[in-house]
């Protein structure tokens, strides 16, 4: 029972996306589905309650520097996984919380949202009231002209109230839009421009290139049918106003608008401009106060509203009418006096009759011939009653014969004579003429046979030239509606608009276009619909096509329906649609077992997903979603928590009362076994306790026995494990041989690990050492002359070395620290002195020689080259030249220079050895 109900509450829970707080152990709360329990062991504490189960404790934390390796190792893995399920249990802890307080604002949402829904309304309710009341505070304020502008400010306010009547969907506050002038509704900006491309393509097609483009074909607004140019069609976003373009989205101004005055002209203009903030709709009547009299002037003048400037005084009129006879009675009016309402007895225009009329009509005429007799006296005058004189006889002066041919001056007693020629008129057919002599009455019919073209010019015919020629030929033209064919016979190409109904559905898709047969796109549905709440009391009117998508008002009322569980009132909730939401009052039952009252949420009505269903019989059938049914559930396990001790007597948990008795709070045991190195890890469990004066600390018989070796820390230095098993107290000295290195890394010595363990720096050294002479070099190259030693060498170098001046002829021996310490140095004397100036003054002059035969070869180069150059000249040039001697050095410096070196050579090898 306890399953199906866990498995039935999750399900419930899931699907109403909530879930309820229930105590649990741990002082906290343990987060679950509409009734869910806990079950042992589960991890759904929230707040300062115990540690998860499998969580390490510090007892066990701090043994585990007394294990062997691989018992070391158990632990660390152990650890770890107690410090990720550790983590784990934080994480899940976090996410109850975050889920019980995000419920909790959920389960107050609706009645907190509707109630600032109606402090908003009211609030904006009273900024609309409070921006048109200076408009009727003041003398004959009308505020009936004002409903029209309130009603688009306070539709401007409301999400989705305004919609474009071409795509039938909402205007958003960050989407560009126009707005008509004529009846000012707002239209999607992309909607009324290819609205107005459409209209003019539509109108322009029927013509010719040649006409198309020579006229401005206007296109009309989608609502009120009022036509603009082409020039008018909207390219750019602008505000109400009209002065700024792209206005920023603003939230605290109106949509669409900039925040500036409107300050357009009112209409019909009085000379004044719109105060109130830039808006949509039309402006409202013109505040301004101006002193006017009234309309018949006898008032004195009083200060009024621009827009009701126009008033009566209620006093009589007393203008004279247009009969002349009486004046107006009529109160102070605006305008020309009505008619006369007098009656009065009037004769006709010839004075023939007399009748009772209106003063309004004086002049009237009989049907009577006026009959009076013409100037000729034979005849009468044949007009009906007429002003004036009758005038002359008709049938006086010259009159034609009737072809016109001919003119006769007979009395008007006599009628003209024909005058015998043909008569020659065009007859009906308007290309013959007639062949009669001059006759009296009308021409008789042409009776021509003649070639006739159809009226739609297709066939052709030999018949009588009055009779009309009709094909039987269909017109298959198309109608300007272009979806129709003419079918009409023999038409001659200017085919009648069609005459069918469009009968197209609408874009609200509930009603036909009423309109003859046309092209493009049908006007929008001028209906309007009412969305209302479930009870009806409250309503929204939309456009026709706009309650498919349009979401239902919020119903202020409270839902009246009855409740459906064994409560006797139902939680207060708004009107709403479909089913009541579930109940969340508490069961509040007693149960059977225990007498305590149900806290879980009402489950008479809980949603169970339906099982045994038909399954699919192959991959090929598609699976069907769950069913759930509705059902009413058993009370839930009682949850109210019952402080109980565990096992160990590690904590005491408030446990849910029908899982009260003996349980293991999963820790570790953590008692100190014999060994008094480490602690009992078995989990929680039943404990004898032998001595209750010792405490909770020490091992039972039910405990773990230490079977581990010693894993006490050793000395430093001693890598040799204590040979006991695991014992108290002090671990005996390491008697085992150490093989270590002497200073000089080249003996090996053998030495017992207690010495060298509990020996100080100086016996270490002492031990390390293997008597034998330092086999490094100094920095000055020499062997260390000390016994074997830790660290650097001594720099006390007393060997002798040999020391020269700088020409290399002067050489001592001396101590070779004192040379490394540049204390003593050797210099030349005078004799080295002596030998680097003559060897610098053979250098000068065997350099001076080389720049003088340089200098020669140059010469003896140019002079050549001169003698090449002047040919005959040269000749007669060598005979003038007078011959030079040669000197002694010029001749024999070849010879000389290398006997000078050896000379010098030997008097250095000399002084050297005397020296020596």
């Amino acid at each position: 029972m306890e399953a199906s109900w866990r498995q039935v509450a999750g399900g419930r829970g899931r699907a109403r996306g909530r879930a309820t707080a229930a105590p649990s152990s741990g002082n906290g709360l343990h987060l679950r589905g509409a009734g869910g329990g806990r079950e042992k062991g589960s991890v759904g504490a929230v707040g300062p309650g115990p540690s998860p189960r499998g969580a390490a404790t510090p007892a066990a934390a701090g043994s585990s520097a007394g294990r062997s390796p691989a018992g070391s190792e158990a632990l660390q893995t152990s650890v770890a996984c107690e410090l990720m399920s550790q983590r784990k249990f934080e994480e899940i802890k976090k996410a109850n919380q975050a889920a019980a307080k995000k419920l909790v604002e959920e389960h107050f949402s609706s009645s907190s949202e509707e109630e600032g829904d109606e402090d908003f309304e009211g609030k904006q309710g009273k900024i609309v009231a409070n921006t048109f009341t200076t408009y009727t505070t003041q003398t004959d304020g009308d505020m009936r002209e004002l409903e029209r502008t309130k009603q688009y400010v306070h539709e401007a306010f409301q999400a989705g109230a305004m919609t474009c009547l071409i795509c039938i969907a909402s205007v958003k506050r960050n989407q560009a839009v126009w707005s008509c002038s004529g009846c000012f509704c707002i239209f999607h900006m992309p909607c009324i421009q290819k609205w107005a491309k459409d209209s003019q393509f539509l109108v322009s097609s029927p013509l010719t290139d040649d006409d198309f483009g020579k006229r401005d074909y206007p296109w009309p607004c989608p609502k009120c049918r009022f036509e603009y140019k082409r020039s008018d069609t909207p390219s750019r976003y602008y505000c109400y106003c009209g002065k700024v373009e792209d206005p920023p989205l603003d939230p605290w101004l109106v949509p669409h608008s900039c925040g500036q005055v409107c300050e357009r002209e009112f209409k019909p203009p009085c000379g004044h401009k719109c105060l109130l903030l830039c808006h949509p709709g039309p402006c409202p009547p013109c505040p301004k106060m101006v002193t006017t009299t009234c309309y018949c002037k006898k008032a004195k003048p009083i200060p009024r509203r621009c827009s009701a400037k126009e008033w009566s005084c209620q006093l009589p009129c007393g203008r004279k009418l247009l009969c002349g006879q009486h004046k107006c009675e009529s109160s102070c009016h605006a305008g020309n006096c009505p008619p006369c309402p007098r009656v009065s007895r009037q004769k006709c225009v010839c004075g023939k009759q007399a009748a009772e009329r209106s003063c309004a009509s004086p002049l009237w005429h009989c049907d009577q011939v006026c009959g009076k007799t013409l100037p000729c006296g034979h005849h009468t005058c044949e007009q009906v009653c007429h002003i004036g004189a009758c005038g002359e006889c008709p049938r006086s002066g010259k009159r034609f014969c009737p072809c016109q041919k001919s003119k006769f001056s007979l009395p008007c007693t006599e009628d003209v004579p024909t005058c015998g020629d043909s008569c020659d008129k065009v007859l009906e057919c308007g290309i013959h003429r007639c062949s009669q002599r001059c006759h009296r009455g009308p021409c008789e019919t042409c009776r021509q046979e003649v070639e006739k073209q159809c009226r739609c010019g297709k066939h052709t015919k030999r018949m009588p030239c009055h009779k009309p020629y009709l094909c039987e030929t269909k017109c298959v033209k198309m109608r300007d509606c272009q979806k129709h064919q003419c079918r009409r016979k023999c038409c001659p190409g200017n085919c009648p608009p069609c005459d069918q109904n469009c009968g197209r559905t609408l874009g609200c898709r509930n009603h036909k276009c009423p309109s003859i047969c046309h092209r493009g796109s049908c006007y929008p549905c001028p209906e309007t619909v009412d969305v209302k709440c479930n009870c009806g009391s409250t309503k929204v009117t939309v456009p026709c096509g706009r309650e498919r998508t349009t979401r239902p008002p919020k119903c202020k009322e409270q839902c009246s329906r009855p409740p459906t569980c064994h409560h006797t009132s139902q939680e207060k909730h708004r009107c709403h649609f479909g089913s009541c939401p579930p109940c969340h009052q508490p069961c509040q039952k007693v149960l059977e077992k225990c007498g305590h009252l149900c806290p879980a949420p009402c489950h008479d009505q809980a949603l169970i997903k339906q099982t045994g269903r038909h399954q699919p019989t192959g991959p090929w059938e598609q699976p069907s979603e769950p069913a759930f049914i509705q059902t009413a559930l058993p009370c839930p396990p009682c949850q109210v928590p019952i402080p109980t001790e565990c096992l160990g007597k590690h904590e005491v948990s408030p446990l849910p009362c029908h899982t009260v008795g003996p349980y293991s709070c999963k820790r570790v045991c953590g008692r100190t076994l014999d060994c008094q190195n480490h602690t009992c890890m078995k989990e929680c469990h039943k404990v004898t306790e032998i001595d209750a004066f010792i405490g909770k600390n020490k091992a039972g018989p039910e405990c773990l026995h230490c079977e581990e070796g010693c894993s006490k820390s050793r000395p430093l230095g001693c890598p040799h494990p204590c040979v006991l098993p695991c014992h108290p107290g002090e671990c005996p000295p390491c008697v085992q041989m150490l093989r270590i290195k002497c200073h000089c890394k080249i003996t090996s010595l053998y030495v017992e690990c207690r010495k060298i363990t509990t020996a100080d720096i100086d016996e270490k050294n002492l031990l390390s050492c293997c008597k034998n002479q330092c086999p490094k070099e100094l920095p000055c190259g020499h062997r260390c002359k000390e016994m074997c030693h830790p660290g650097e060498c001594p720099f006390n170098c007393n060997q002798k070395v040999k020391l020269r001046c700088p020409c290399k002829r002067i050489k001592k021996e001396l101590q070779c620290n004192k040379v490394r310490e540049n204390q003593i140095s050797i210099e030349c004397d005078t004799t080295c002195k002596e030998m680097k100036r003559k060897a610098s003054e053979i250098k000068e002059a065997e350099a001076k020689a080389a720049l003088e035969e340089e200098k020669r070869r140059q010469q003896a180069e140019l002079e050549a080259f001169e003698n090449r150059l002047k040919g005959r000249r040269k000749k007669s040039r060598k005979r003038d030249e007078v011959a030079v001697e040669l000197t002694l050095w010029q001749k024999y410096k070849y010879f000389l220079l290398p006997a000078c070196a050896l000379v010098v050579l030997v008097f250095a090898w000399y002084i050297a050895r005397d020296v020596a």
